[in-house]
């Protein structure tokens, strides 16, 4: 792992689901990796389980919403593992209602974690990527960009980084830096079965239903999301960026 064994990674919402499978495989990968989520203390079995294995790992407490608390967290990741290299944006919230019944808060909350929050880590960590002259931005969006009902605030942001996505890939790529999107489909996370639970529904039914609608028979796992995140990373993925890569088990337009 000579490419990788001083490199960080920073990864956001990682205290469960995706992010956690994500950190974990990119400690799998041999990068150093800062757990981050709004509650450092819920951080510490992702963390736990890194160390576990022989990895190393850093849990950060932090607002990704809020600026001040960005900068600050970004420094104690530099000061405690090295200056970060790799980004998963993948701290994420749901508010989902119907356009009529959704209010300003539900619209803010969302476009605040998912849009401000990617763009302010982003902004944050790429000083120290064009720096190093390396980097890897990985955006978590979803197939709900193309549309879902209940959803507009969600659509809304998970679009908006996609189009996010593709402007740094632009930007920065001329430092070394490569951004690209993953835009997961149906996967099985506590998320999805709040989802199930609001609608009155047993989840194992609510995933035998969306499976049946998915041309591999099956709905995803946190960790397809984290095989492909640590592709987008690698030293071989160097010539991909500005992408979406739909991983939902099937074609999307």
């Amino acid at each position: 792992m000579a490419e990788t064994d001083k490199r960080v990674a920073i990864v956001t919402g990682a205290a469960r689901g995706i992010g956690a499978a994500v950190a974990t495989r990119l400690a799998e990968d041999g990068l150093a990796v800062a757990v981050l989520d709004l509650d450092e203390g819920t951080c510490a079995e992702t963390v736990e389980k890194i160390r576990a294995a022989g990895g190393t790992a850093l849990a950060v407490g932090v607002d990704v919403g809020d600026s001040a608390g960005v900068e600050a967290a970004v420094r104690r990741v530099t000061d405690e593992l090295g200056a970060p290299t790799v980004l998963v944006n993948n701290a994420g919230v749901l508010r989902d209602n119907l356009l009529f019944k959704m209010t300003d808060e539900d619209w803010d909350v969302v476009m605040n974690v998912h849009l401000r929050g990617s763009f302010l880590m982003s902004r944050a960590v790429q000083a120290h990527q064009t720096k190093a002259g390396w980097g890897r931005i990985v955006n978590l969006s979803s197939t709900s960009a193309l549309g879902n009902r209940g959803q507009a605030n969600y659509s809304a942001a998970k679009a908006g980084l996609q189009g996010f996505t593709k402007t740094l890939a632009i930007e920065l790529g001329k430092f070394g830096v490569t951004v690209n999107a993953i835009a997961p489909g149906f996967i099985a996370t506590d998320m999805t079965a709040a989802t199930a639970a609001r609608v009155g529904v047993d989840f194992e039914d609510f995933k035998k239903g969306a499976a049946a609608a998915i041309p591999v028979n099956r709905v995803g796992t946190p960790e397809d999301i984290a095989h492909t995140a640590s592709f987008l990373v690698s030293e071989g993925a160097g010539f991909v960026s500005g992408q979406v890569v739909y991983v939902a088990g099937g074609p999307r337009d």
